[in-house]
């Protein structure tokens, strides 16, 4: 049951904090005083939308906190499922700051909104008037039935594989896109991979060309520069080599008087050594070095080439080239791969396929053998709220194809009149007609459902009179089941409660204020007798009153 709800900062509520207790808690209040922003925060807290809008005072935040006694409705496995930790007594926070950004909290922990908004919907069902409307949803529709069907966990592994075969079938579609867009450039791509399979690139085989292109177009400068070096170095008389050994023998002769002499010709000696060294190095290379026209144009060829194919793959080197081959290669090669993988993901499609229509086969029976249970209850009760002629059916329809909820069509049909034709429920109800009916399927799923609370906004709106105490004997037995938490204006419903709660505006100089209080025995009395004949409240209507709470 939902226990207490503490707000502050939300639209005309500066601070507000009420406590709840079992059974049928009605409110009642003039209207504009602020009903619906009860309700409204009640939605935030249970994942609405919210922002800035709502807040009284743009420089701070928007608090709404709602404590949950759930002991006993079974909601261990969904906080397991969310990664929360249950608690009998839970705490559900939302905050919204100035900025419009809000955040979540289920027992201190942070949440995220889908989070919050799947503990929402097991801990409160909260029915305001536009809800109504969802009457003729084929959501609402079918969620009822299955309420009633009871089959929870078959609808549970029916959705993991609906989920699955969507994810498969959504790569399907990627994987033949792909193959189809890489078929229609697979001749291209094999070309390229001819082309360059056929170049025999080589990582760093571009720098090797440049350096022998240099070398064979300047060779008769190498040589002559080789053998003219060499030689400078080595001729008879003139040569490096004869003068440094002239100079050698100079400085021996002065080595016994002067020791500084005999270090200086070991070094001139060493010199001597490797200047005869790279003379005969230029030798060498001067052979080696070959002025060879034919070779000079075979490797500009093979740069020609090389630089052709980086031209046209936009790379700036050979190296690169390499980089495009592989991924050539790898395309084509991805190419064989797509046929395999779709293969093997039409086949594991398949299977799923039927696994899930299997599960969608067994729930539709089931949802089928809970119709005539549904028809009876809807025409006994709507009955007993002034609509002896309804007929109502559920109606269901295999689906063209598999939906998430099934392979079923489900239709409401209705007629309040015995001779008119049956027709889809929100094409030919009127609005007091919705109203029952509503109430008649919210009872019923509340006998099929564990739930700590369900809140409803004038449900009773466009009934009164006798029907409107039927109304009040059905929310008050449904009551007995659940906590029910009731926004109404007829005094009929409002006799029912166990506890009665007012809502009123608190003006001052400076704000008008939104405030809820619990009303006291003879303040109820009062109130309802207020509902009943208007502000002159007659001595007539506070019996009529009296009369009201005893029923």
């Amino acid at each position: 049951m939902l226990r207490r709800v503490t707000v502050e900062n939300y639209a005309l509520i500066d601070s507000l904090e009420i406590e709840f207790s079992e059974g049928l808690n009605i409110i009642t209040g003039e209207t504009g005083a602020g009903k619906s922003l009860l309700l409204g925060a009640l939605s935030v807290i249970l994942g609405g939308k919210a922002d800035a809008s709502v807040l009284r005072d743009k420089t701070r935040p928007c608090v709404i906190e709602a404590e949950f006694g759930i002991a006993g409705f079974g909601l261990e496995e969904a906080f397991r499922n969310l990664d929360l930790d249950y608690a009998d007594d839970t705490v559900v926070r939302r905050v919204i700051n100035p900025a419009g950004k809000s955040r979540a909290y289920v027992n201190e922990l942070p949440v995220t909104l889908a989070a919050l908004r799947e503990i929402g919907s097991r801990l409160v069902d909260i029915h305001s008037q536009h809800q109504t409307l969802l009457l003729g949803s084929n959501k609402f529709q079918t969620d009822l039935v299955d309420s009633v069907a009871g089959q929870d966990a078959l609808l549970a592994g029916y959705r993991e594989r609906y989920e699955r075969l969507r994810r498969i079938a959504r790569e399907l579609e990627d994987l033949r896109e792909a193959a189809r867009n890489s078929r229609s450039e697979e001749e291209y791509l094999r070309f390229q991979a001819e082309q360059l399979r056929g170049a025999n690139l080589r990582e760093g085989e571009q720098a090797e060309l440049e350096q022998l292109q240099n070398e064979l177009a300047h060779a008769a400068e190498i040589r002559e520069a080789m053998g003219l070096s060499e030689g400078l170095l080595t001729e008879d008389e003139n040569g490096v080599l004869s003068r440094l050994k002239n100079v050698e023998q100079l400085l021996r002769r002065t080595e016994a008087v002067f020791p500084k002499s005999g270090e200086l010709a070991e070094r001139v000696r060493s010199v001597a050594y490797e200047l005869k060294d790279i003379a005969g190095e230029l030798g060498s290379e001067a052979e080696r070095v070959d002025v060879d026209p034919a070779r000079l144009e075979k490797t500009e060829a093979r740069l020609d080439l090389l630089y052709s194919l980086q031209q046209k793959h936009r790379v700036t080197d050979a190296d690169a080239l390499v980089a495009v081959r592989d991924e050539i290669e790898a395309k084509l090669a991805g190419l064989e791969s797509f046929d395999a993988r779709i293969g093997e993901l039409e086949k594991e499609a398949a299977a799923v396929r039927r696994e899930a229509v299997e599960e969608a086969r067994k729930i539709s029976a089931g949802r089928k053998a809970a119709v005539p249970g549904i028809e009876t209850y809807v025409r006994e009760t709507t009955a007993s709220l002034g609509m002896p002629s309804v007929r109502f059916r559920v109606e269901i329809e295999p689906a063209p194809e598999l939906t998430p909820t099934g392979a079923d069509r489900i239709r409401f049909l209705f007629t309040a009149n015995r001779n008119m034709p049956l027709q889809p429920v929100e094409q030919i109800a009127s609005g007091g007609e919705m109203s029952r009916l509503m109430l008649c399927l919210k009872s019923l799923t509340a006998r099929h459902r564990q739930l700590p609370a369900v809140i409803f906004d004038e449900i009773d709106t466009g009934i009164s009179g006798e029907i409107a105490d039927r109304m009040g004997q059905i929310i008050h037995a449904l009551s007995a089941r659940m906590q029910v938490i009731n926004i109404t204006h007829l005094p009929q419903v409002a006799g029912k409660g166990k506890n009665h709660y007012y809502v009123y505006k608190e003006e001052t100089e400076d704000a008008t204020n939104t405030r809820i209080r619990k009303l006291t025995p003879e303040e109820r009395v009062q109130e309802i007798a207020k509902m009943l004949s208007g502000s002159d409240v007659t001595q007539a209507a506070v019996e009529q009153a009296r009369v009201l709470i005893r029923e």
